[in-house]
């Protein structure tokens, strides 16, 4: 059954819903209404996968509102929306996180949480949710048209790859981590934002153009426009079959985590039950069926994969130690300035 509610079809929809569940477990209840906001990919996974079998263990029927980042964000907002769980790249959870929009966590409702990697358990504090996957931030780029491996940040400001690379754009989730990797590139230890923009401004006879989505690039990059640039790994499947040669590259300066979280709004009447779905996706056997099938990299250290189902995710605890974490609250502290700055001097 298919169990999204797009955008099209308003969320008075599922505010009416909402109000026609019932809390309890018994089975003779009515089921209760537990509404998720997520991006909408690999809908048949998670229905069978990781809804499903909560439904049928809490008596619960889950309601998928989808949408991008900022869409959804803005729902809860603006109050349009009746949410319980929301999914968000670390850099839109700290917006909602500083607007008050969560719900301080009761960590002891999730005990999948002490089974994480250490960087998923508290990126953005103790009373907030968890990461519920991790991606690296790296390049990826077609080794049959360029004249030497690329190993490096430093790599992409190579005159041979002029008018060959794309950036992500500032506004994008891995724009400010592609900034901090200017600031490196410049011989900067901690984080420069004059020396950053100053590197920018040397790279762009390289640049084609910016991206704000990964469809942008892969489009890019299949046609023929691009050979290059900054890149999540977590999509490096499209990239394959689109050019089945493509590398992607943990740069030799280190790669970006890339965090996806998972909350629970303020407001909530289904708070415990958000709880206890929240420790389910993050329990070893939802993770390792995740991770098998090609659409997260677990999060849980109790996961176990063989090299090939390793193959094209982030996976490992020497690798996601190794992954640089930026302060998502400087960030957004900072955001306005450098779109600002960005829109001045960097952009196309």
């Amino acid at each position: 059954m298919k169990k999204s509610i797009t955008v099209t079809l308003g969320m008075a929809a599922i505010t009416a819903l909402v109000g026609c569940g019932q809390s309890g477990s018994d089975p003779s209840e009515a089921p209760t209404d537990l509404v998720i906001s997520t991006w909408g990919f690999a809908e048949d996974f998670f229905n069978e996968e990781v809804y499903a079998p909560f439904e049928e263990e809490h008596n619960v029927n889950i309601v998928v509102d989808i949408g991008n980042n900022a869409e959804r964000l803005n729902r809860i907002r603006q109050g349009t929306a009746t949410i319980d769980v929301i999914y968000l790249s670390d850099y839109y959870a700290q917006q909602g996180i500083d607007e008050g929009l969560f719900a301080n966590i009761d960590r002891s409702r999730i005990p999948a949480i002490e089974d994480l990697y250490d960087l998923a358990q508290a990126p953005l504090g103790e009373e907030y949710g968890p990461a519920y996957t991790v991606g690296q931030f790296g390049i990826a780029y077609n080794p049959d048209e360029v004249e030497s491996p690329i190993t490096s940040w430093s790599d992409l400001w190579d005159e041979a790859l002029a008018n060959n690379i794309t950036l992500p754009n500032i506004t994008a989730t891995t724009g400010p981590m592609f900034l901090d990797a200017a600031s490196i590139v410049a011989g900067e230890e901690t984080f420069n934002e004059d020396a950053a923009f100053d590197q920018l401004n040397t790279l762009k006879g390289n640049v084609v153009k910016e991206y704000d989505r990964t469809s942008d690039f892969v489009n890019m990059f299949s046609q023929g426009e691009i050979v290059a640039g900054p890149f999540m790994e977590m999509y490096l499947k499209d990239l394959l079959a689109a050019v089945p040669g493509t590398e992607f590259v943990t740069p030799s300066e280190g790669a970006y985590a890339v965090l996806n979280t998972v909350n629970v709004v303020e407001g909530s009447n289904n708070k415990e039950l958000a709880e206890e779905f929240i420790n389910w996706h993050l329990s070893k056997e939802v993770q390792e069926a995740s991770a098998k099938a090609k659409i997260d990299s677990p999060v849980n250290k109790l996961v176990e994969l063989s090299s090939e189902e390793a193959e094209g995710i982030t996976y490992g605890e020497d690798t996601i130690n190794e992954l640089k974490l930026l302060d998502m609250e400087f960030v957004n502290e900072q955001s306005a300035q450098w779109i600002d700055r960005w829109n001045r001097e960097i952009a196309n």
